[in-house]
């Protein structure tokens, strides 16, 4: 089975990239460099998609997705978890989930200490201010463990289609693909004609994008044995404060 790779580009490059494209793709050794730690301590992460609970919150019925989510702020150079909070989007960027507070559970104490933890979120934060091209003094950034699995055939990665989060940057880390099909990644300027589709495959690399510029999304899979499923670290990076729900009048 062939799979369309994306096209990547050194961590000195990375900035001007999505400055000028909206996107830019990482390969996993590059995702170390550009974190300062070990591919290896990466991938001391991934365990901690086993056994997460599930999605309850799709309102497709789906029972293919399992969800952990925890909020981050990084402040004056300095990064800290913030009380567990609700995941909110408003519907203009989420039509099929916007509008409603969804209470993930936390990840795990072990993986938001470990020390690469720290190091991919410094990362995108100073990233994010490079590429805006002005120090931003906060930087609000929720993380997402996914696990869509195809225990009922066929799982969604983006059950919302092609969407902005509604954020200044969106990061996708692919941590593993199993035994699937499909997964393709599409990324299409919000404003104009020009797309792009790959698959990313190789665990952990990065497909950072710049949120007002571009939207996207992945096909569904489909399973080629028993368990097939695929993971992703997401992390959304906004400035100044977190999306949520306005108080009412």
């Amino acid at each position: 089975m062939q799979i369309l790779s994306p096209q990547t580009v050194s961590v000195s490059e990375l900035t001007a990239t999505v400055q000028q494209n909206g996107y830019a793709v990482l390969s996993a050794a590059d995702v170390a460099e550009w974190a300062d730690c070990t591919l290896d301590a990466l991938q001391d992460l991934s365990p901690s998609w086993n056994n997460m609970p599930p999605d309850n919150y799709l309102k497709d019925g789906g029972r293919y997705r399992r969800r952990l989510h925890s909020s981050f702020v990084f402040e004056h150079k300095v990064l800290a978890q913030v009380p567990h909070r609700a995941h909110w989007q408003s519907v203009d960027y989420n039509a099929l989930h916007g509008g409603m507070e969804r209470w993930f559970e936390p990840m795990h104490a072990a993986t938001v200490t470990s020390p690469a933890w720290a190091k991919l979120l410094t990362a995108l934060a100073n990233t994010a201010s490079q590429v805006h091209g002005t120090p931003h003094t906060k930087w609000c950034i929720e993380a997402h463990q996914f696990r869509i699995d195809t225990t009922d055939g066929i799982g969604r990665p983006t059950p919302e289609g092609a969407h902005r989060d509604g954020v200044d940057f969106v990061a996708v880390f692919m941590v593993n693909r199993s035994h699937i099909k499909g997964g393709e990644t599409r990324v299409f300027e919000a404003n104009g004609p020009q797309g792009e589709r790959f698959t990313l495959h190789e665990p952990w690399s990065l497909l950072l994008l710049d949120d007002t510029r571009v939207i996207h999304e992945s096909t569904p899979i489909q399973p080629l044995a028993e368990g097939g499923h695929r993971d992703t670290l997401v992390l959304t990076c906004r400035a100044d404060k977190f999306q949520d729900a306005e108080p009412s009048a």
